[in-house]
């Protein structure tokens, strides 16, 4: 096994990047150890954002009622599938962009905590159903995993260089060429969604043996 990272580009309000990371721990689980997770932002509603950061509920972006209902089967369906608790299918209302501000804080500032309070982002929101987008609520998810909470929420709402840092990391998503999360990339391999633990296996082991 090469000592390459798993990347995962993914975005907290996506109910698919929440499935993939149940599948994640699935694969993980079948193999008897953890990979290593790189995650890098992206902003699902990036492209409703007005300059100032504030998201536009009358931007036109082509996803009608008959839309969302398809999207909740399809989360409805991998919930089964992956045994996922949930506490709801979609959720439109939560603003990701502090919740990833004060998770790029924490990857950069404490990385051996950093895949812990990811997870309990996730849980948060799709297990438990509480708005991340609350300084409240990532102050406490902070708190739960033994990080200061004071500086994880001063990172959230910082608009200098975590504000900055963000902004450039979602550039990069998108020079890269990324248009949906979740996006995994294991060496010159990719694939695209809530992939099951056995594709996630076939795109981490098949990449090592060709390697």
């Amino acid at each position: 096994m090469t000592d390459r990272p798993l990347v995962v580009y993914s975005d907290y309000v996506c109910p698919f990047c929440y499935l993939g990371r149940v599948a994640l721990e699935r694969y993980e689980d079948d193999r008897g150890s953890s990979v290593e997770l790189e995650w890098r932002p992206f902003d699902l509603r990036g492209h409703k954002r007005t300059p100032d950061g504030e998201i536009r509920t009358d931007v036109e972006d082509g996803k009608d009622d008959d839309y969302y209902e398809q999207a909740e089967a399809n989360v409805r369906k991998l919930q089964e599938r992956y045994g996922a608790e949930m506490a709801q299918t979609l959720r439109r209302d939560v603003d990701s962009w502090p919740t990833q501000q004060a998770s790029l804080y924490v990857r950069e500032t404490a990385p051996e905590t950093w895949r812990e309070f990811d997870e309990a982002l996730f849980d948060a929101l799709w297990r438990d159903g509480r708005d991340i987008g609350d300084l409240d609520v990532i102050a406490d998810v902070a708190d739960d995993v033994g990080l200061d909470a004071d500086a994880v929420r001063s990172a959230a709402t910082d608009d200098g260089e975590w504000d900055d840092r963000l902004r450039a990391a979602f550039d990069d998503a998108r020079e890269f060429g990324v248009s949906g999360v979740p996006t995994w990339i294991y060496g010159d391999h990719a694939a695209r969604g809530a992939v099951p633990p056995e594709h996630l296996e076939r795109l981490i082991e098949g990449a090592d043996a060709s390697a």
